[in-house]
């Protein structure tokens, strides 16, 4: 049986092993595919299937939903022989079962992502790839009915979930300025979400913006009393008290940390609009880069050719020359150490 995936991030669908989508036919078939994930490889009775899927059932219910089942499997498993039994939606006892894999449902496998425990790195990369499997909302299709209405909230929830656990993956990997767009947007959408505030506020504050981190507590302050009649809690109230005395835990580069974001930030601000400054000050890094070790020679050598071409794409010769010259001395780099980038610096 070649294998199937199903999608419940967005509109209920399903794909067979080559990407390509299946034809479920009409929206009762989709609904009896779509109440079969919900309940997760259990059987569900089909007295159930009826009672979900009409408000007044008519006589010929039972049959309708038989009619459905037989031709969810003609699509699911057009392979299999005549009159044999079925693999994928099995029926057992009173009703039926989808026998999916734990990884062939996408609300699955977004689940497992969110509860991952991985370094901050792998974590990141986990997040950003299954955040980006949500197609819109969850059973999108299927919004007002009782049956998905549990499962919905509950892929949601897990949904602001992800994203959260994403900005504290970016902030453990010292990437604070990525996290607050993200963050900014999330806690606009969602102002209810205090450990959304929070992070915000720990963004703002590691890419050396305390006042604009204070006045985003401020923010969360007012929306919580006015919208919801609560204080924020003691983790935004401690939060605040630490920004305001420059508590050392909050960066973990510590003071070193602060003083680097932000004259990062002001360098940025200054340079912004000066390509020649910008290329000559990241060759200055990368060169400096290349003597930490071998780690550093590494990351240096990457970026070598992409930093000549962007001086030759400004069409300065002197400049493209500068860069060249940069990494040409013996205790850094040979021009034969890597005969296939020095033939491209060469040229």
């Amino acid at each position: 049986m070649t294998r199937k995936v199903f999608g419940v991030l967005g509109p209920v669908t399903a794909w067979d092993d080559a990407g390509e989508a299946i034809a479920l036919k009409g929206p009762r078939h989709r609904a009896v595919l779509a109440r079969l994930i919900v309940a997760r490889r259990r059987v569900v009775p089909v007295s159930h299937l009826v009672e979900d899927l009409w408000l007044d059932p008519p006589p010929g219910a039972v049959g309708a939903v038989r009619t459905f089942v037989a031709a969810l499997r003609r699509a699911l498993e057009p392979e299999r022989p005549p009159r044999t039994a079925a693999r994928l939606l099995v029926t057992e006892g009173p009703g039926y079962a989808l026998r999916a894999e734990p990884d062939a449902v996408d609300a699955w496998r977004f689940e497992q992502a969110v509860a991952a425990t991985l370094p901050p790195e792998d974590l990141l990369a986990r997040l950003e790839e299954a955040l980006g499997w949500w197609r819109g909302p969850a059973y999108a299709e299927f919004a007002e009915e009782d049956w998905a209405r549990a499962e919905r909230s509950r892929l949601a929830e897990l949904r602001l979930r992800a994203v959260e656990r994403r900005a504290e993956a970016r902030l453990a990997l010292g990437l604070a300025a990525e996290a607050v767009p993200d963050l900014d947007a999330h806690v606009a959408e969602h102002p209810w979400r205090e450990d959304a505030w929070r992070l915000l506020a720990l963004a703002l504050y590691r890419t050396g913006r305390q006042g604009d981190a204070l006045a985003v507590l401020r923010r969360a302050r007012t929306l919580l009393v006015e919208q919801l009649g609560v204080d924020p809690g003691p983790a935004l109230r401690g939060l605040e008290t630490d920004i305001l005395h420059q508590s050392g835990h909050l960066d973990p580069a510590g003071a070193a940390g602060r003083v680097w974001a932000q004259t990062a930030a002001a360098y940025d601000r200054t340079v912004a609009s000066g390509a020649r400054a910008r290329l000559e000050s990241t060759v200055g890094l990368l060169r400096n880069l290349a003597v930490t070790g071998g780690g550093g020679l590494e990351a240096a050598r990457r970026y070598r050719g992409a930093a000549v071409a962007a001086a030759e794409e400004l069409g300065d010769a002197e400049l493209t020359a500068r860069v060249i010259g940069a990494y040409d001395v013996p205790a850094i780099w040979t021009r034969s150490d890597d005969p296939e980038q020095a033939a491209q610096i060469v040229a």
